[in-house]
């Protein structure tokens, strides 16, 4: 092999195993599924001290449309840490009942299921990575 193919190789590599790693933890932007009036959001999930939390970046109508929501810039979901098999835990907010509850999330690829209960009632989202 030739010394620039090498290097293009582990170029290659490298790349994959970063796009792998992102993928394996819920860092990034994503669009959240949609509300009853079928709004949905883009939020923002960063580090934050050993965990990960989400804030809401932007809101959007049914039709795709930016609009103005007074939940930009609240932050959705805290304290999530790892939990094993790509599951994380923590506390997320839910802006329509304006309480927050224990969640989980679980990504699959560039899905993410954030799920939240109220004793023993449970719902879910599914979430599509957007970066």
């Amino acid at each position: 092999m030739t010394g620039l193919f090498k290097l293009m190789m582990a170029g290659a590599a490298l790349a994959l195993a970063a796009g792998a790693a992102q993928a394996a933890t819920p860092e990034g932007v994503w669009l959240t599924g949609p509300d009853k009036k079928g709004n949905v959001a883009h939020v923002r999930a960063v580090k934050c001290g050993s965990a990960v939390c989400g804030t809401i970046i932007k809101a959007f109508n049914a039709s795709g449309q930016p609009i103005k929501s007074p939940n930009v810039g609240k932050r959705v979901f805290w304290d999530m840490t790892p939990a094993g098999a790509g599951t994380y835990q923590g506390r997320a907010y839910v802006p329509v009942m304006k309480r927050d509850y224990g969640a989980q999330m679980h990504l699959r690829g560039n899905k993410m299921v954030v799920k939240g209960c109220a004793g023993p009632i449970c719902m879910d989202q599914t979430w599509t990575r957007l970066k």
